[in-house]
């Protein structure tokens, strides 16, 4: 519904060397209805776009939405759009305007949300840049299916492994006085180049627990939790001999659990599970 409306000026061409006509038209400011969600302190906007009001392609409309100072602040933006072949689509964008890999909290939270719409009931399956995603729901505790992680390539002291995003993982001695900020954001530069990489630090704090602290790419900063990254860091840890299948991780934000199945070479029936909350609903003007 319009909310308001801009003023658009147009001149004519001249009549005379003494005047010009001026012409004023209104058009309407249309508001976009908006819902904030977060899960376990990551947290997102998300929108219903299966009308497609919603203009992708305003990166810096989202990059704004987004803006904890200017906006309405969040990690990233979220678009609910329909598909074709499952429930609902996901489309993610990163604070910084655009359109990213896939994102484990915002998934759960989407799933939340496909709920709260009547688009789903309490299991969905859809679509995210990934591929096909699964999801069962209990209140507010979501449990995310993740795909298929292969391909870990270890390094001295780090394995990288992508999880629906790219992520490095690396274990860390005082994890609460660690400069995640400058550390993660020089690996994510030096190491990762422009594309870049997110960079989880770990330490051990009980059998089969860890906590964890993430530097997200996108973001450009540390984040109360990341849903791919606590999934890469439990797989990480079982990699290393340090963890069973079934993972609990501690993220400045929550807790979240990590279970799943080793197969050969690869990583199958993986799922993220923890809580995913509406916080409030608003209206951007």
């Amino acid at each position: 519904m319009s909310k308001g409306f801009i003023i658009n000026v147009y001149l004519t061409p001249k009549l005379s060397e003494a005047k010009s006509l001026v012409f004023l038209t209104l058009s309407p400011i249309m508001a976009i209805p908006f819902y904030k969600y977060q899960g376990t302190g990551n947290d997102f906007v998300l929108i219903d776009n299966r009308d497609l009001h919603f203009d992708k392609n305003k990166t810096e409309l989202v990059k704004l939405m987004c803006d904890r100072r200017f906006g309405i602040g969040a990690d990233g933006l979220i678009l609910l759009e329909k598909d074709d072949t499952t429930q609902f689509k996901m489309v993610y964008y990163n604070a910084d305007g655009n359109e990213s890999s896939m994102c484990g909290n915002g998934g759960r939270c989407i799933a939340h949300f496909a709920r709260f719409l009547g688009v789903i009931g309490d299991t969905a399956t859809f679509t995210a840049i990934d591929g096909k995603h699964e999801a069962t729901l209990e209140g507010d505790i979501v449990s995310l299916k993740m795909t298929n992680v292969s391909g870990l390539k270890e390094d001295t002291g780090s394995l990288f492994l992508d999880t629906g995003s790219p992520h490095h993982v690396m274990l860390v001695d005082d994890l609460p006085k660690y400069d995640v900020f400058s550390e993660g954001k020089r690996i994510r530069n030096e190491v990762y180049g422009s594309q870049g990489a997110n960079v989880n630090f770990v330490e051990p704090s009980g059998n089969d627990t860890f906590s964890v602290r993430t530097y997200e790419r996108g973001v450009e900063d540390e984040t109360l939790s990341c849903g791919t990254g606590v999934t890469a860091v439990a797989i990480a840890m079982h990699a290393w001999g340090k963890a069973g299948e079934e993972v609990m991780i501690e993220t400045p934000g929550g807790t979240l659990e990590v279970s799943f199945e080793k197969k050969g070479d690869h990583y199958e029936n993986i799922w993220l599970k923890g809580p995913a909350k509406q916080v409030f609903k608003g209206s951007w003007e």
